[in-house]
């Protein structure tokens, strides 16, 4: 099978209309792609394959107690959405991610949601992320999640909906950044005259609204990024981004909290005060003092260093109480509350176990839901019903019947597909967007995002830890002349 050969199945696909035209936004690049032969798709194939492994692009998968890091697969076929449509999705996230923030702080201090009858008390109660350390706090401008990334799906009617938020330390940005560099490189001629917006601004507004959060306004904050290590399954993201911010990365061992309440690093000049920190260091183990005892991972004295305004932590504790899966089912109310306005990007529908009405169908019809734990990532500890068993259905029934708040149900939604290498040709996978949105003095949301794609034929798991890939996404303006690079 060759491009020509591609044919739309029964899911919206990103790429092509129903009828295996090209969308408006995708003629360019589908026209070039077609005009290449099979060698030379092979041939640039192979370059961004090399290109990636040379840039480092990996993730690390677990296995027991080691670690084994694996190359990011990448397909050269990119995801295109028309800019006018993204414009839209962009007033969505900034609007969603604001209204989450002054959640958090109302959490945090007040609780007048609750106290209204917004959102229920035990939800609040029963959160594993709600940090009682963070009660009677506001950090400055009230934002606590300075970094969101958001997952975003297509539906078969080309409906967008916000799947999930994540508030506490999102991956992810530096694949969406090497992925346009390895398409850079791989197809020049095509970024002259397509319209595509660019991407490659992200550190540099990422250096400043970190640098913006400074404790002491100055016009060059000492800003580090603290990392768990080499072992973390992020550390490429974690380097990758110190690098193209021109900051140091930092471990728990290479600070300390000096009597003052300062955040110090040590260097061979002696200690040098911190200003800023973007930690990539679970809330638990982010001080010893304030968490877990035992942690090795964070600094003694950060949280009592960062409630004495003496240094800027992003995203801040207790952040991760709004990107709860079951917070997320409140998200519509969370923002008619705080905004008085209509939510722009719809939630997928979803039913709260905790709910006796809702908990009723969930367990009537689980067959046809996909069941999710509050607090799991990377695709693991669901249910999706269709492709259970009936024993895996009976355990998820007793699971939810033991703990209803920890569990939301949500409909098989048929995820949009895009074109994509696989062996033998080009078929069809399922993939989702992670945009990225920063919030400080001012709010910033990324030209498009990470494209992961399922690359097994049929699943919707798109995480690189079981099996999915990336594309490079291109929002293109079609009034445009010409792109920018």
């Amino acid at each position: 099978m060759n491009l020509n050969d591609y044919k739309p199945g029964e899911f919206y696909d990103e790429l092509m209309t129903a009828s295996g035209r090209p969308r408006a936004a995708a003629r360019a690049v589908w026209k070039y792609l077609k005009s290449l032969d099979k060698e030379e798709l092979d041939e640039r194939k192979a370059a961004c394959e090399v290109a990636a492994l040379v840039a480092g692009i990996t993730f690390r998968v677990y296995f027991e107690d080691t670690g084994v890091d694996r190359a990011m697969p990448f397909d050269l076929i990119p995801r295109v959405i028309p800019k006018k449509e993204w414009d839209e999705v962009s007033a969505g996230l900034e609007q969603r991610v604001r209204a989450l923030n002054l959640f958090i702080d109302d959490l945090y201090n007040d609780q007048k949601i609750i106290a209204d009858g917004v959102v229920p008390a035990d939800l609040i109660a029963g959160s594993e992320n709600f940090r009682e350390q963070c009660r009677g706090f506001s950090p400055p401008l009230g934002i606590w999640a300075h970094i969101c990334g958001s997952d975003l799906v297509r539906d078969s009617d080309g409906t967008i909906y916000v799947l999930e938020d994540n508030l506490r330390i999102p991956s992810g940005v530096s694949y969406m950044l090497e992925n346009r560099q390895v398409m850079k490189r791989a197809f020049p001629e095509l970024f002259e005259n397509s319209g595509i917006q660019p991407v490659d601004d992200y550190a540099p507004q990422l250096y400043e609204m970190l640098a913006s959060l400074s404790p002491e306004p100055m016009e060059m904050p000492n800003v580090v990024v603290l990392t768990p290590g080499a072992f973390n399954s992020a550390y490429f993201e974690h380097a990758y981004l110190a690098q193209q911010m021109g900051v140091e990365l930092v471990e728990g061992r290479d600070l300390v909290v000096g009597d003052d309440n300062c955040v110090y690093m040590r260097t061979i000049a002696g200690l040098e005060q911190v200003d800023v920190i973007y930690r990539r260091v679970d809330d638990a183990f982010l001080d010893p003092e304030a968490f877990r005892p035992d942690s090795l991972l964070g600094v003694p004295g950060l949280m009592r260093a960062w409630k004495s305004g003496k240094v800027a932590l992003a995203n801040a504790p207790g952040s991760g109480v709004a990107d709860d899966k079951v917070v997320y089912a409140w998200v519509p109310e969370i923002i008619e509350y705080y905004l008085g306005e209509k939510p722009k990007l719809a939630n997928v529908p979803t039913w709260k176990c905790s709910d006796p009405a809702d908990l009723k169908y969930v367990l009537a019809n689980i067959g046809d839901l996909v069941v999710k734990p509050a607090n799991e990532s990377g695709g693991y500890g669901m249910l999706i019903g269709p492709r259970s068993t009936k024993k895996e259905q009976a355990e998820f029934r007793r699971r939810i019947k033991a703990d209803p708040r920890n569990y939301i149900a949500q409909p098989t939604l048929a995820l949009s597909t895009c074109p994509t290498f696989v062996p033998g040709g080009v078929g069809g996978r399922h993939v989702d967007l992670r945009p990225f949105i920063l919030s400080g003095r001012e709010t910033y949301v990324t030209t498009g995002g990470l494209t992961r794609v399922a690359l097994k034929a049929g699943s919707l798991v798109v995480n690189s830890s079981q099996g999915g890939g990336s594309k490079d996404t291109w929002i293109v303006d079609t009034e445009a002349t010409g792109g920018r690079r």
